[in-house]
């Protein structure tokens, strides 16, 4: 393909997704589309409850009938239960837990340090699978990992003599197309679990059934090998030779790294130690207060797989202290709190949309909507004769075509995870089976709508190294890993389905 070939079909692509950003741009906020949400459930529960809509109940035939939320009771509800719904919304307390640790390691300099000293001391060989596999464990650090990667690897990049667009690239395909994919339990574990949780409690259909937060652990752990080994062929094989050598200058060599800065690191890789000591000291010891003596397997873990996220904040708490401590960047309580504050602050946004989401989760639940819907969707989908990979396949694609539109994992699953949950447990998939699917449609396509947060930065250091670069030279940049991501995440899910694998600790994608 010549250059004026490459640069017609960019631009033609560009103008396509002009257009999509146009019309994703004319959507209202998220927020805004939870109170419209709720409103339409409102309306629909009245018709549904005006024209006697029922379904047999799937356990004992029992009839579940839709109810009105327009009753004087339901109306006195939603005004009296408000705040309890706000407050009871179980995502919200996990993530802002996780996020006061996430603060001190973020405001400490921790996180940024951690990243830059993991990759600049791999060897260049290996160099865009240290960036891949960096970036899809970086969701451990929300934002910080987005905001400082996709820089670094230009810089180390061309430090090596490669095109810089090709580091931009890996980075963030790891960091924003592998988000769900991790080493270890993350902020959005406890987020999605409790969304699941909220979906199935208003379900009535597995009672006391708690949706483990590591239930999708070990799916996400060989999923990070599988998206680093695609994302590095990606790079080199499609990416890089697409792009054509680099002609700009060489990025200087990075300087020696700080003295005081690797003692700061040292004092935080102790801390980290201490953390994992202290917690098997909790959970393993005879006296361990998180292990049920009475337990049995795993069963006998469930004081400490409930207690990850505040495992997870420490985890980020105490080494952020050590580092911030021994750097100086810390010098008192008023700058943990401080940086504490500033990682509420910026959760915000998010604060609103738990508000309004919670009223919509509710309300749904309470109108029995949730409920006729998951029971007439098994069904439709059982009359349909489709097994359980048709199906996990068919919501992948169909939350990887959503994603396009809302690039927010919580709100997509707010929305779907009340429909989703219950009719496939209705079709024998644990909630975090479902959840598991819904998460490999989210990450994939990230990478390449327009609508994506953080899209407008990566332009932007697009740009420092092609000036006439626009959102379709990011776009395609990102597709081949979009299509590479989705599909290799898709045929590992098949294998693990045909295997039998567990997805999770005691959790496997049927029920048992």
């Amino acid at each position: 393909m010549t250059r004026s070939e490459r640069a017609e079909r960019r631009g033609g692509l560009g103008r396509a997704l002009d257009l999509l950003e146009r019309a994703g741009n004319r959507l209202p906020e998220p927020a805004t589309i939870f109170v419209i949400l709720a409103l339409l459930v409102v309306v629909a529960s009245w018709v549904a409850a005006h024209l006697g809509v029922q379904v047999p109940h799937p356990k004992d035939g029992t009839p579940i009938l839709a109810e009105s939320l327009l009753t004087r009771a339901n109306v006195r509800r939603m005004f009296t239960e408000a705040v309890r719904n706000f407050t009871g919304f179980a995502p919200l307390g996990l993530v802002l837990v996780a996020m006061l640790g996430m603060g001190v390691a973020e405001g400490s300099g921790l996180v940024a340090a951690s990243l830059r000293g993991f990759v600049t001391r791999i060897p260049r060989a290996w160099l865009t699978a240290a960036i891949v596999f960096t970036g899809v464990n970086a969701n451990l650090a929300a934002d910080a990992g987005i905001v400082v990667l996709p820089p670094l690897a230009a810089l180390l990049f061309a430090a090596a003599g490669r095109h810089p667009l090709a580091g931009i690239a890996a980075a963030f395909a790891g960091v924003a197309g592998g988000f769900s994919a991790n080493l270890l339990p993350s902020p959005l574990d406890a987020l999605l679990a409790g969304l699941s949780q909220s979906a199935l409690d208003g379900s009535r259909l597995l009672p006391g059934y708690s949706v483990a937060i590591l239930g999708n652990w070990y799916f996400l752990v060989v999923s990070t090998f599988v998206l680093t080994a695609v994302g590095t062929w990606v790079t080199d094989t499609l990416v890089e030779p697409r792009l054509g050598p680099w002609r700009g200058e060489r990025a200087v060599e990075a300087d020696a790294a700080d003295p005081r800065e690797t003692r700061a690191l040292r004092a935080a890789l102790l801390a980290f130690a201490a953390c994992l000591v202290v917690f098997a000291v909790l959970s393993l010891t005879p006296w361990a207060p998180l292990k049920l003596p009475e337990g049995a397997g795993l069963d006998a873990y469930k004081p400490f797989f409930e207690s990850i996220v505040v495992l997870v904040m420490f985890m980020f708490l105490v080494p952020g202290l050590a580092y911030g401590i021994t750097l100086g960047s810390v010098r008192s309580d008023k700058d943990v709190m401080r940086m504490m504050a500033d990682s509420m602050s910026s959760m915000g946004t998010y604060i609103v949309l738990a508000f309004v989401a919670a009223q919509f989760v509710n309300w749904f639940s309470w109108s029995n909507l949730a409920a006729i819907l998951a029971v007439s969707g098994a069904q439709a989908l059982k009359s349909l004769g489709l097994g359980g990979p048709l199906l996990m396949v068919g919501l992948v694609l169909v939350t990887a075509t959503l994603n396009l539109f809302t690039s927010s994992a919580s709100a997509k699953w707010a929305t779907m995870a009340p429909v989703f949950v219950p009719m496939f447990v209705l079709l024998g998939f644990t909630p975090e089976g479902t959840q598991v699917v819904y998460r490999i449609g989210d990450s994939s396509t990230n990478i390449i709508t327009p609508l994506m947060p953080y899209m407008p930065f990566i332009l932007s250091y697009v740009k420092r190294y092609d000036p006439k670069a626009g959102m379709g030279t990011v776009i395609a940049l990102m597709i081949p890993y979009s299509i590479a991501f989705l599909l290799s995440w898709i045929v590992l899910l098949l294998v693990w389905n045909a295997i039998g694998w567990p997805i999770g600790p005691g959790i496997s994608l049927y029920m048992k």
